[in-house]
């Protein structure tokens, strides 16, 4: 049986169901429930039912069963997709008073109520597109939807839409779909309610109000209804001259509307492209010429008013065609016009913050890279010669240590001021690491090159940087590298010039260097091996030092979480600090991380077994473990010792694991992290941020905590993009029940903000600086 044999059964249906309540006032109150039970028992299963085999001697119940008998069968006769059952359907649709449409790529059937909308018969709607009967900006929703629903894919199966008559009424529905099988295919059922009156408009002449502005039923509602609506809207008549303009359009125009009657819309706004500002043609007159809408609404444009400002626009003009004596011609043009310039302005800033260096204002190296590339394809056509430099600041980790990030933070920025102002307009500036910057510099020889460094070196090193009374003197060692023909890609012609980088810093503060590879290698030979010289000493003759850092609640009293984090640091033969991270490095380039995270850890057991660090009751104390040592399979086991030897409860311990360090070595983590879980300790996810395409393959490990990566607390009293990133940090974090750790939190402002944020715990300057961690007994 069709669908629309299944309507006519529905209506026989009901029909009954009236009847049987009516007859439930009869005396025969048994032979009605036989019959009920009858009906039920003819109905169950999935094959047509043509009869119901009911006997009574009530003369109303069997006149009732014979009526029901012959309304079965006439619906079971009905043939699918017969002429029967569409005359069925459409004296159904026709007789109902909202929209009912029948919809597949074009309309199959419009009922009168929706003709009625758009001011046509309802075979004229028939063959064309819902999309085509609506603003251009709504065309694709529209499209979309009844493409996927057709599909049987996920929809808006109830939304919103506005309909263009053919005298320019605009009408709003409410309008519903629903898949529904035909013998020919599938279709949509498409129903609407109109939950705006229609719009009727009405061109008055030039003196009908004494403006020549269009009036739509004097004061009538729809006249209220166009001029409260948002968008701006301008109608013309055939010669293109403007006949209404609404006060959402005469306010985007900056014109009175009285003033707008009579004249066209390029004697009113210019349209320019916003590439090239190149002029545009008049929309309005191609409107009048197709017969079509001309859609510009995916093209942004500046809209030049007569003030002179700039306003980034998106139009579309479409005809306006009136029907008269079956013959329908064109009466004039719509124009909608949407304000895009707060959105472009967004984009903008966003494309912005995507290729520059928030704390500078500096290209980043994503962006930096790019222009180098370009340029690398210039180099290798031979048509004009480049110069990278790179830049490594001396002495700045001295700032940074001495007075905290925010000193050095304003320092870079100082530093990033003077290098815009030592180059050329046209040379790039990229800070691409912490206190690495690059200079790209077009068009320009290597002795040119060499001399923009040199006076860049000389600048840097007479500048002298203020923080809270003191002053502080900064360097700068550059390597230089040409672009030319044989030039290598990008990757290379970086570590060509860090390399040459290299080697002018080994020969002392404020050097430049041109690449040489034979000068590389020597200079890098010699490095590690004095690296290796001294952790070999440090690690047979005991020379590291422990710190400790304090890591607090962020909201008063908490009875649980890490206390301290333990640090590890170690000085050269003179007594001066090492660079923690040129540590890491080279212990790690030579495969002894490992014997150092083995010292750290059996270290600070001991003191920890004979109370010489005072852990408060319930808190514990956080170690790092790099990547290389977590790839150690032997390292579980020495860890499980350790606990034996020294009295240490697992509860006591809180082991950090970088994010990267766990990508890396994912079935060691899962091992590592496992085992000791299992045991008590507790875990944190360290470094959290710097690459969260990886935590697909992280969330299923038994973290606690998730340590918020560093770069993302500087500023963070002011810097947006920082707060988002934390703000999604905490919300993912709660999702997986894991507490927040926020690390480098360096000033009150940045604390407050952490603490307003929510979360859990704060280390940095603002709550302790690293302290050296007291072994004696």
């Amino acid at each position: 049986m069709s669908v629309l044999g299944l309507l006519s059964l529905m209506f026989a249906f009901a029909a009954l169901v009236l009847l049987i309540l009516w007859l439930f006032q009869l005396r025969d109150a048994r032979a009605v429930t036989r019959l009920t039970h009858a009906l039920q028992s003819a109905l169950v299963g999935n094959r047509p039912v043509e009869r119901v085999e009911f006997d009574s001697d009530h003369p109303d119940l069997a006149a009732l069963t014979a009526a029901v008998n012959q309304l079965l069968h006439r619906a079971t006769r009905i043939p699918a997709g017969g002429a029967a059952s569409n005359r069925l359907f459409t004296q159904v649709g026709d007789r109902v008073h909202e929209v009912v449409l029948l919809h597949r790529e074009v309309i199959l059937y419009a009922n009168p109520q929706f003709a009625q909308l758009l001011g046509v018969d309802g075979m004229s709607v028939v063959g064309r597109r819902l999309s085509e009967l609506v603003p251009p900006d709504q065309a694709g929703l529209v499209a979309q939807n009844l493409e996927r629903s057709l599909e049987g894919d996920a929809a808006q199966t109830r939304f919103e839409i506005d309909l263009i008559g053919m005298q320019g009424q605009l009408s709003r529905l409410e309008i519903s779909n629903t898949p529904i099988d035909l013998e020919d295919g599938r279709a949509l059922l498409i129903t609407g309610v109109e939950v705006i009156p229609t719009q009727t408009v009405q061109t008055l002449g030039a003196t009908g109000n004494g403006t020549g502005i269009f009036e739509i039923g004097g004061r009538s509602r729809a006249r209220l209804a166009l001029e409260s609506l948002g968008e701006a809207l301008i109608t013309t008549d055939t010669a293109g001259r403007l006949d209404y303009a609404n006060p959402a359009a005469a306010e985007l125009l900056g014109l009175d509307p009285k003033l707008l009657g009579g004249r066209t819309l390029d004697q009113v706004i210019t349209l320019l492209d916003e590439t090239d500002r190149k002029l545009l043609k008049d929309p309005v007159d191609l409107a009048l010429r197709g017969t079509t809408t001309v859609g510009l609404g995916r093209r942004a444009f500046l809209l030049a008013r007569s003030a002179g400002a700039e306003r980034s626009i998106e139009l579309t003009a479409s005809p306006l065609r009136s029907r008269d004596n079956g013959t329908e011609e064109i009466t004039g043009a719509v124009v909608l016009l949407h304000d895009v310039t707060e959105l472009r302005g967004i984009t903008r800033q966003m494309s912005y913050q995507a290729t520059h260096d928030a704390l500078t204002g500096l290209v980043n190296r994503v962006e930096f890279e790019g222009r180098l590339s370009a340029s690398l394809e210039i180099a290798r056509r031979g048509e004009a010669a480049h110069v990278l430099c790179f830049i490594d600041l001396d002495h700045f980790k001295a700032v940074n240590d001495t007075n905290g990030h925010q000193a050095g933070d304003s320092l870079l920025r100082e530093v990033a001021k003077l290098m815009r102002e030592a180059v050329r307009d046209s040379d790039t500036v990229a800070r691409i690491g912490g206190d690495e910057f690059a200079l790209l510099l077009p068009g320009c020889p290597l002795l040119k090159g060499r001399q923009i460094a040199d006076d860049l070196t000389r600048t840097i090193a007479e500048h002298r940087f203020v923080w809270r009374d003191r002053i502080h003197s900064v360097g700068a060692s550059i390597g230089l590298v040409e672009l030319a023909r044989d030039t290598g890609s990008v990757e290379e012609i970086l570590a060509a010039a860090d390399s040459a980088c290299y080697v002018a810093k080994k020969q002392g503060a404020g050097k430049v260097v041109v690449y040489s590879a034979r000068d590389e290698v020597a200079a890098r030979h010699s490095g590690e091996i004095h690296w290796l010289r001294i952790l070999q000493a440090a690690l047979r003759d005991n020379l590291f030092r422990l710190y400790w850092q304090p890591i607090e609640p962020a909201h008063g009293h908490n009875g649980s979480g890490p206390a301290m984090e333990v640090l590890v640091r170690l000085a050269n033969e003179q007594g001066l600090e090492l660079s923690p991270l040129e540590l890491v490095r080279a212990a790690e380039r030579y495969r002894l991380m490992g014997l150092v995270d083995r010292w750290v850890l059996q270290t600070t057991f001991t003191a920890l077994g004979r109370g010489a660090i005072a852990l408060p009751a319930g808190r514990s104390l956080a170690i790092n473990i790099s990547g290389q040592t977590l790839s150690d399979a032997q390292f579980l086991e020495f860890v499980v010792e350790s606990f034996d030897r020294s009295g240490v409860e697992p509860e006591q311990i809180c082991f950090e694991i970088s994010e990267a360090s766990v990508v890396a070595n994912l079935d060691a983590a899962r091992r590592f992290v496992g085992v000791l879980h299992g045991m008590g300790c507790s875990f944190a996810l360290d470094d959290f941020g710097s690459n969260l395409g990886s935590f697909s393959s992280l969330k299923n490990l038994p973290m606690d905590y998730l340590k918020i990566d560093g770069s993302f607390m500087h500023n963070l009293a002011r810097d947006s993009v920082n707060q988002a990133m934390v703000t999604a940090t905490i919300k993912l974090a709660r999702s997986l029940n894991f507490k927040v750790i926020a690390e480098q939190v360096e000033d009150a402002a940045g604390l407050e903000a952490a603490r307003s944020m929510g979360v859990d715990y704060v280390q940095g300057y603002a709550v302790g600086r690293p302290k050296p961690l007291n072994l004696a007994a």
